[in-house]
């Protein structure tokens, strides 16, 4: 049975947060979604070198990446439900309480098995994002709420941004352990900072946890999501694929039966069948697979040498220095996007976001003869990927519930990183289909990227045609 939710006036919420307050909170917030998203993007620059530092294969090497994924992806949506039952706050303190857990386990060890599951108690930590948005909206009062999630929002693409060069960096001047002490120590911090200065959001439901239909959803979605990121090693034409992704498909089915004949659902299918909730979701999925792809498409290629004939050689730093300017560039149209949706709305804002990514990746295809044009063309994808994730839980927030904003949020991030688990699948199959052979090795060739790029045009066109069939509404 749902609750009513307490909900509190923006006159109370003003009582108790005063604007000073209100950005101590923004800013403890911030830095735990900044972190996190840090954590997920930190290890791609070294992979490459792992196999060999730690004495094992590259297939088991790829583990503490696809564990982090299946984590998050379950723990993204249970979570957020459980933050709307029994308050966001103390999710959110679970959530960056698993990165410094996970940080901690991580730094300390060379076992690989020891690794992989330090990395998967890190994949919890996913759902920080997601409950932050939903705990400064129904927390902070209304007229800060819409910058306040568009700040969430871009941490997304900063702390990845940031990722790949502090981990060239530190792969240059030390042991790949040091990233792991870093992301510990700046966790403990935006931890204690939550802990000690967020209240609890007043808006809870309550109920009872639907155990079955957790773990008939974790159950789907690692059937869905483990062949998608297991795909470039294991072949299309796997048995193993295609078993577990028709598995993946009975169990969403079963999942959602289960969900239409519970007094408490884990997931509010109602909710879910909402058009704008339907098409931003929708949305998601497609702004997920354009931002992963620009990152699988950026760094590597610039580290790429010249005589593959689009490269510049550059080293480990310096490719992830050509993804810094789109992180910092979502921060900086974090307030810009804040504007836009409050004088136009989510749908059109998010319209404005897709449409500067589609001219980012045209830009890519054809313009490249210089590194600067590389990274002028990422930074256009990073500015319109800012405004279009700004966008996506303004749309959210304006069509559910505030007691159901944990959920909502936890279902869009999940819908974001399929699209991005779809990015490294087909992309990577993309990527792997046209080599070109340099002595011993081979590389994507550059019809290769520009069908990479292409794609991603593509679906920033229909995530802005998604876009614009989304009704507007002003109220939070």
């Amino acid at each position: 049975m749902q609750h009513e939710p307490s909900g509190a006036t923006d006159a109370e919420i003003a009582s108790h947060t005063s604007p000073a307050r209100a950005r101590l909170e923004l800013f403890v917030v911030g830095l735990g979604a900044l972190v996190v998203s840090l954590a997920q993007s930190l290890l791609i620059p070294v992979l490459g070198e792992l196999p060999q530092d730690l004495h094992t294969s590259a297939s088991t090497i790829s583990w503490l990446l696809t564990s982090t994924l299946l984590v998050a992806a379950v723990s993204v949506p249970i979570m957020g439900r459980l933050g709307d039952m029994f308050g966001k706050r103390l999710l959110l303190l679970v959530a960056v309480g698993a990165l410094v857990v996970g940080s901690l386990l991580t730094a300390v060890t060379s076992n690989v098995g020891l690794l992989i599951a330090g990395r998967a108690i890190q994949g919890a930590s996913s759902a920080a994002i997601p409950l932050g948005i939903s705990l400064l909206a129904g927390l902070l009062p209304r007229e800060r709420v819409g910058s306040a999630v568009a700040l969430i929002s871009a941490m997304l693409g900063v702390g990845g941004a940031l990722g790949l060069p502090l981990a060239g960096f530190v792969a240059e001047r030390a042991d790949f352990h040091a990233l792991f002490w870093i992301t510990a120590a700046v966790g403990a911090v935006a931890f204690l900072g939550i802990l000690t200065i967020v209240p609890e959001s007043p808006n809870r439901s309550g109920g009872r946890v639907d155990m079955v239909g957790a773990v008939i959803l974790a159950a789907g979605l690692v059937a869905l999501l483990l062949p998608l990121s297991q795909s470039s090693s294991w072949g299309w034409d796997s048995p193993r694929v295609w078993g577990l992704l028709a598995l993946s498909a009975l169990l969403i089915v079963l999942f959602g039966w289960t969900q239409t004949r519970i007094a408490d659902p884990l997931v509010d299918l109602k909710a879910l069948r909402r058009k704008p909730i339907i098409l931003a979701n929708l949305a998601s999925i497609l702004f997920g697979f354009a931002l992963f792809a620009s990152f699988i498409g950026t760094a590597a290629y610039v580290e790429a040498p010249e005589q593959s004939g689009y490269g510049f050689g550059s080293s480990l730093l310096v490719g992830g220095l050509a993804m810094l300017p789109g992180g910092l560039m979502m921060l900086v149209f974090s307030p810009v996007a804040a504007r836009l949706i409050a004088r136009r709305g989510g749908p059109q804002t998010l319209a404005i976001g897709a449409v500067a990514v589609a001219l980012g990746f045209a830009g890519r295809m054809s313009v490249h003869d210089h590194l600067w044009q590389v990274i002028v063309g990422s930074t256009v994808i990073g500015i319109g990927t800012g405004i279009g994730y700004a966008a996506l839980p303004s749309i959210i927030n304006a069509n559910t519930p505030v007691h159901e904003l944990g959920s909502a949020n936890g279902l869009n991030s999940l819908f974001r990183s399929l699209g991005s688990s779809l990015a490294s699948a087909i992309g990577g199959s993309l990527l792997a289909g046209s080599v070109i052979h340099l002595g011993a090795f081979a590389l994507p060739s550059l019809t290769a990227y520009r069908e990479l790029f292409a794609l991603c045009g593509i679906a920033a066109v229909l995530a802005a045609l998604v876009a614009l069939a989304i009704p507007h509404r002003r109220t939070v």
